[in-house]
């Protein structure tokens, strides 16, 4: 018996899904512009539905819509019937997802929202479904081979439908300017929150700041750096960073200089300085070439802003 070769199989599965994909493009029409105006502007909560392998794309797109800023939700049409249709709210909208568009679960929750003016986006292959026939706006998927053995297990036609909602969800991101700074509002953890946190996420601002004047004494400055326990003091001159003085410098300075003399005596001039919108990898990767354990962030005038230490950075977990 020949040895079936794997290779070739998958090749050509992944080649029919590559191929029957172009035909997305016939969706992006009318349609598909009113769809991203009625999402973009929904006052409530944007329900995806869907049943099967549908069901588990609309919980994707759900999840895709909540990272974007877009309130929303899974809803199973088959449990719905049970009292979760009192989720549904005249303000919402349901965007539901059903490749034939003839699920028999469907059937309730359309009619509950036709009865109580619930807006409906309905996605599916066929103009003549239930669902496309109750929905307000119907957004045509295109016929298209299945990628299996068979050409009958739900493959293509779920990719297709995946690719539909990913691009509401861009175009939805376009018309509300989302941005990398809002991205990171929803994804505070998680690899893609450590990639975009920026410095002025975890530096020390404000009151936490330690910081003397250049005319103050080197006692007062020891007592700022052991009260705010970051190891250095930012030395000012006309409220802009001047020098930075270290707990090392300030011990070194012990036997050589008076308590009572100036801070700037003993101070660094020209502190290496960040601004506060670099980002956090960036920020610990400078450190790691100079060899220091934190940075400096200012405003472009020079006035300080704050201090950002490693261990800020390790304990959101940059490394």
């Amino acid at each position: 018996m020949a040895k079936t070769n794997y290779i070739k199989v998958a090749k050509k599965s992944a080649g029919i899904q590559i191929a029957e994909l172009k035909k997305i493009n016939k969706v992006f029409n009318k349609s598909f512009v009113k769809a991203v105006d009625l999402l973009s502007n929904c006052k409530g909560k944007v329900i995806c539905a869907g049943v099967g392998k549908s069901g588990l794309i609309a919980r994707k797109v759900s999840a895709t819509l909540s990272s974007i800023g877009v309130s929303s939700f899974f809803c199973d049409p088959g449990t719905a019937r049970h009292g979760d249709m009192g989720q549904i709210q005249k303000k919402d909208i349901l965007l539901i997802f059903s490749y034939s568009g003839n699920s028999e679960e469907l059937a309730e929750m359309l009619n509950f929202a036709n009865r109580f003016g619930v807006k409906v986006i309905g996605i599916a292959s066929s103009k003549d479904s239930v669902l496309l026939k109750a929905s307000d706006i119907k957004l045509l998927l295109p016929k298209v081979k299945e990628a299996d053995i068979t050409s009958i297990v739900p493959t293509t036609s779920t990719t297709i439908t995946l690719v539909l909602g990913d691009s509401l969800c861009a175009a939805i991101q376009q018309k509300k300017n989302f941005s990398k700074e809002i991205f990171k509002r929803y994804h505070k953890g998680g690899s893609l929150g450590k990639t975009l946190l920026l410095v002025k996420d975890v530096m020390v601002t404000g009151k936490k700041i330690p910081i003397i004047d250049r005319k103050k004494t080197i006692e007062q400055a020891v007592k700022i750096i052991t009260g705010k326990k970051l190891g250095l003091v930012l030395v000012t001159k006309k409220n802009k960073v001047f020098s930075i003085c270290t707990d090392g410098d300030a011990r070194r300075a012990l036997g050589r200089y008076s308590k009572k003399d100036k801070i700037e005596k003993i101070a660094t001039k020209n502190p290496f300085k960040v601004d506060s919108n670099i980002t956090a990898h960036k920020a610990l990767s400078i450190m790691n070439q100079k060899k220091i354990t934190s940075l400096v962030v200012a405003s472009k005038s020079g006035k300080a802003e704050g201090i950002c230490h490693i261990h800020h950075l390790l304990s959101y977990g940059i490394e």
